[in-house]
């Protein structure tokens, strides 16, 4: 689908949805509890369905609602099992270190641009305490053989979602386990958020392994601050929108947004990308649109839905502004955005993040491929008209 937007300010009321990194977590912890979780979470998606279903090919029963999610436990883990994890990194990350704690024999199977995102260093780690894995086609992983308790060490310089990873797998081993983090840890937030959830549910998230997780019996999923950063981009650029939904006290790295648009909108900005590389497309929009920004340790985007260093660049320049990058910094320059065709890449976030500057930008604004939202937001475009957006679709 692409769409054309006619320039337009939003205006109304907007409740975030749910948090899809919460979501994950919460998802898999209720999966391995002793008892069934109700998951209340009324906005839910591509990425958070593949989790879910990975989770039922291992033997849990997890039923969506119109609430959300009814998680009952594995009973009984199967001896071999696929596992479709679609394009979500989050998933396939999650899940592969959770199948080799369980000893299962699992086949994942990937779509999109996921089978060229890293899995290293956390491969070898898990090969080195005990699974096997192998790639059997291009857009498959098998895992074999079971990981075991003891001390393991990941790089955290290279993506949090390996930590998250093992942290959730070694809390479901026999025997108590130690996960050593060595290196600069990116996205630090993230892991927090894992060490939350696993504290829902009852477990050690310091000393994994120790306590099985417990059913908390209802669970709310908190709002996301990475979605919620484009509707308060577009109050930053000038709409009049009262967002709900959002916990000040959240753990969610993203929460910085609402500390730096308002700094975009006073003056150049340096802006460190290594804990909230989502947020990136958005405030590159507002940065372009204000006074410009330089976005340093960018190295991670160029490995997430797409390169996100190079599509930043392209829609900023396709929008008629001026973006350039080198190998680890992003320059945003404050030349303001007239509209233009945006290729979405296939990325949700730089669909959307166009979207918002549509509300700002003197002509249309055409996305093509932007239907790629249903992987975080599906509703986004409904709502976008809703809150007064203005545009036009097209089936190709």
């Amino acid at each position: 689908m692409d769409i054309t937007i006619h320039p337009r300010s939003l205006r109304g009321d907007v409740t975030v949805i749910p948090s899809k990194s919460q979501a994950h977590r919460l998802l898999i912890c209720a999966a391995f509890a002793d008892g069934t979780t109700i998951l209340n979470c009324p906005e839910t998606n591509r990425d958070m369905d593949a989790t879910a279903g990975c989770l039922n090919a291992l033997g849990a029963n997890i039923v969506k609602t119109q609430t959300g999610y009814t998680v009952a436990p594995v009973q009984k883990i199967p001896e071999k099992a696929e596992l479709y994890v679609h394009d979500s990194g989050s998933t396939l990350r999650f899940m592969l270190p959770v199948a080799g704690a369980l000893g299962v024999d699992a086949t994942f199977l990937m779509e999109g641009r996921l089978p060229q995102r890293p899995l290293s260093p956390m491969w070898e780690e898990m090969e080195r305490m005990g699974c096997t894995l192998t790639r059997p086609t291009a857009d498959t992983i098998r895992c074999t053989e079971k990981l075991r308790p003891g001390h393991y060490r990941i790089d955290g310089s290279v993506s949090s979602q390996y930590i998250t990873g093992l942290l959730l797998a070694l809390s479901l081993l026999d025997s108590p386990s130690r996960l050593e983090i060595t290196g600069h840890v990116e996205s630090r937030p993230y892991i927090q958020m894992t060490k939350d959830a696993v504290s829902q549910f009852g477990a050690d998230p310091e000393c994994p392994g120790t306590r099985r997780f417990h059913s908390p019996g209802n669970l709310t999923v908190e709002g996301d601050w990475s979605n919620g950063a484009f509707f308060l981009a577009a109050n930053a650029l000038g709409s009049d929108l009262n967002i709900r939904g959002l916990r000040q006290d959240s753990s969610q790295g993203d929460r910085a947004a609402a500390e730096l648009l308002p700094k975009l909108l006073e003056s150049i900005q340096v802006i460190d990308a290594g804990d909230i590389p989502d947020l990136v497309p958005i405030l590159s929009v507002a940065a372009a649109c204000c006074h410009g920004a330089e976005f340093t340790n960018i190295r991670r985007l160029r490995l997430k839905e797409s390169d996100r260093v190079a599509s930043v660049v392209a829609m900023i320049t396709a929008l008629g502004g001026k973006a350039e990058a080198d190998e680890n910094t992003l320059h945003i320059f404050g030349t303001g955005l007239t509209g233009g065709t945006v290729d979405s890449v296939n990325d949700h976030r730089i669909a959307m993040s166009a979207a918002i500057a549509a509300t700002v930008c003197k002509e249309p604004v055409t996305i093509l491929g932007a239907d790629c939202v249903k992987k975080s937001y599906p509703k986004f475009f409904e709502e976008y008209r809703r809150l007064g957006g203005d545009y036009e679709q097209y089936l190709r």
